[in-house]
């Protein structure tokens, strides 16, 4: 492995890597120049007999012959009309005829963009399906709820798992949405005016478009407008968030001292440790994410160029798109991983549960309180003075009962009830019902 980027060998997948290499790249640049000469000829401009030449003159083209004429002059896409000028005979002269490069590039982009975005669309489904299949399985384990670090009120797993179902499913909307933006071609010319091809210029976009199946953006510079790439860019960052809250959810719930969820796999976890049990594949999550998250600041910077455009957007969308689609592919493959490892305890769920001594069911005392006629504000002060005058050992409910007011207010038996963590779990089934019902709406749409 003489590679100095990682991203040839250890993350994304080879269907993902293939999109981005280089003879990728430029089998869709050419496809994109060959579309043009199809306008051309749709329009009466250069001879039909074009359309099948340059399609056999360019299989003769390599992206390394591509790129070593380039060397010479210091530009990839003219390098290629070039080539494709000298090899197609006299249908040469009409090779990149009233185009510009980033026609070419802008359309080869998003033509790339449809292939990986499938992959993801693919991916986060299979991810979203398992989350909901583990929802509903775990619908009715208790486990408490934590806010700020800090136990809070009785939940299911299966509920703590819908909210990221719902989440999932967002991003997934996102790309759908972000999808019909972006996945567009653009055939407009050096200022995006189409001057060259007089006016033929609709026609031409609009011939060229159809043998690429893109529908065309409505104007453009010479480029296409970068808010749609860093809306695209933006949307994979705020999944690769979603996906590392979830990683850091695992490995919280993993630590020796909650134990509660834990990667169930055999590997080392440490090279001096051998008791060790690291959440490695929740690390890495959380670890790429933060990469991701750092290139929509690229994106964004893309966005403003200097009148119809610069040159400042090239070089970095080169590092940037590809690496972004890589990342989030990692990402999922990863989530897939974690979830086919992870290991649910119940046992340690119910014995944490209870290490409260049932102090987190102070609010349904609270509520029930109101009920018999005391001001809420005063049974909040009252239950927030029995918590803090509880004896070591003693249970909440001990703590209640021998509390005078609250003796005259309940009976034990209600007290018991009152305490009951299932009886505090609200609207949670049909919480997690209506989740699960949006979410198979949304992917049977998209």
């Amino acid at each position: 492995m003489d590679s100095i980027c990682v991203f040839d060998w250890r993350y994304g997948s080879e269907e993902m890597r293939n999109i981005f290499r280089a003879d990728s790249m430029v089998k869709r640049y050419i496809a994109v120049e060959k579309a043009i000469l199809y306008g051309l000829a749709k329009a009466g401009i250069a001879p039909e007999k074009c359309y099948e030449v340059i399609d056999k003159c360019a299989s003769q083209i390599s992206a390394e012959e591509i790129y070593a004429k380039e060397r010479e002059l210091g530009h990839d896409i003219a390098s290629l009309a070039y080539l494709l000028g000298e090899k197609c005979g006299e249908c040469g002269r009409y090779v990149h005829l009233g185009a510009t490069s980033y026609d070419i590039v802008d359309t080869a982009w998003a033509l790339a963009f449809q292939e990986a975005l499938n992959i993801v669309l693919k991916r986060l489904r299979k991810v979203i399906e398992v989350l909901i299949e583990m929802s509903l399985k775990y619908a009715e384990t208790l486990m408490v709820g934590r806010t700020h670090g800090q136990h809070a009120l009785p939940i299911t797993f299966g509920f703590k798992l819908a909210n990221y179902v719902y989440e999932f499913v967002r991003s997934y909307e996102r790309f759908c949405e972000c999808r019909k933006r972006v996945v567009k071609g653009k055939m407009s010319g050096a200022v995006g005016t189409m001057a060259a091809w007089g006016d033929k210029g609709l026609d031409i976009e609009k011939y060229s478009l159809e043998v690429l199946r893109l529908e065309p953006h409505v104007i453009s510079t010479q480029v296409v407008s970068r808010d749609g790439f860093a809306e695209l860019v933006s949307n994979l960052a705020i999944l690769a968030s979603q996906l590392d809250r979830f990683a850091l959810e695992v490995r919280e719930l993993s630590r020796p001292e909650i134990g509660e969820v834990y990667e169930a796999v055999k590997r080392v976890g440490s090279s001096t440790m051998p008791h060790k049990r690291n959440p490695v594949t929740a690390e890495r999550i959380s670890g790429l994410a933060k990469v991701l998250r750092a290139f929509v600041v690229t994106s964004l910077e893309n966005i403003p160029l200097m009148h119809e455009r610069d040159l400042t957007n090239s070089s970095s969308e080169r590092i940037l798109l590809p690496h972004a689609f890589l990342i989030i592919d990692q990402m999922l493959m990863d989530m897939e991983k974690l979830l086919s490892i992870l290991y649910i305890d119940e046992e340690a769920m119910k014995k944490n549960l209870e290490l409260m001594k049932g102090v987190i069911m102070s609010e349904a005392v609270m509520v029930k309180m109101v009920e018999k006629g005391v001001p809420r504000h005063e049974a909040h002060k009252k239950m927030q003075n029995l918590v803090m005058t509880m004896d070591s050992g003693e249970s909440f409910l001990d703590r209640l009962i021998r509390d005078e007011e609250i003796s005259k207010l309940f009976t034990r038996e209600e007290l018991e009830q009152i305490l009951n963590y299932k009886s505090y779990l609200g609207s949670y089934k049909k919480i997690i019902e209506r989740t699960i019902s949006y979410a198979r709406e949304v992917l049977s749409k998209c």
